[in-house]
This record gives C-alpha cells, structure tokens and sequence, in this order.
C-alpha cells in the first residue's frame, strides 16, 4: 500500500529516479494507493541531463507494490518494491520505455499505452 511520504521508484525512463509521494488522489480523505491508482508526488533523485528537475511536482500511476495484490483466480502477485509511471497532463506516460514486470490488472483501469510500452506483463 502507497501513502504519503512513501518513496516509490520510477519505472521509465522520464529522467527522474525516486518519487515521494505527497498525496493520493481519489476521493476526500483517502489514505492509501493500490496498483492503477494515481498519486501526485516530488521528484526526489534524478538522472544527470534530464528534462525533469529534483523538487518538481508530477503526477503517476503506481505500477507495482510491495503489498500483495489479489486476483479474482484467488492468486495473489507481489513484488520486490513500489514503483510508479509518470504521467504527462494527458495521461499518457512521459517516458517511451518501462522498465519491469507490469500488472495486467492495468487494462482494468484502460492504462493501455502502458501495457503496450512494457516489456513484461505478468
């Protein structure tokens, strides 16, 4: 589960790092982020060279969690760590490549274009 001050990694190639999490979007009050849920966040290390400064303020979607991740087979997925996909403002990811294994629990929530850029879909 994502909350504020959780430090997720980027998982393309947008120039930044490590993102912390500042807030979950979703409704009044809400307290944590799940796989497909978005998050606006600070830009924390970056890649030398790149577009995006340490400070900014993005938004993204979070792709993998260390929390386990139930499916509807009854099975549940997890992964080594938090990761998340920048987002540009029209929803499409900043970066042209992703990095990992990527839920397929992403089509639910019609983040198509980030299915098609990843390597692995598990």
């Amino acid at each position: 589960m994502i909350m504020e001050q959780t430090l997720l990694r980027v998982a393309d190639n947008s120039g930044a790092k490590s993102v912390r999490c500042f807030k979950v979007l979703g409704g009044t009050g809400r307290r944590y982020a799940r796989v497909g849920d978005l998050i606006v966040g600070s830009v924390q290390h970056i890649v030398p060279g790149s577009e995006i400064s340490r400070g900014e303020v993005v938004r993204g979607v979070v792709v993998r969690t260390k929390s386990a991740l139930k499916r509807k087979d009854g099975s549940y997925v997890r992964f080594d760590g938090n990761a998340v996909v920048l987002l540009a403002e029209d929803g499409n990811p900043r970066g042209s490549r992703i990095f990992g294994a990527i839920p397929r629990e992403l089509r639910q929530e019609n983040y198509m274009k980030i299915i098609s850029l990843a390597s692995e879909v598990v």
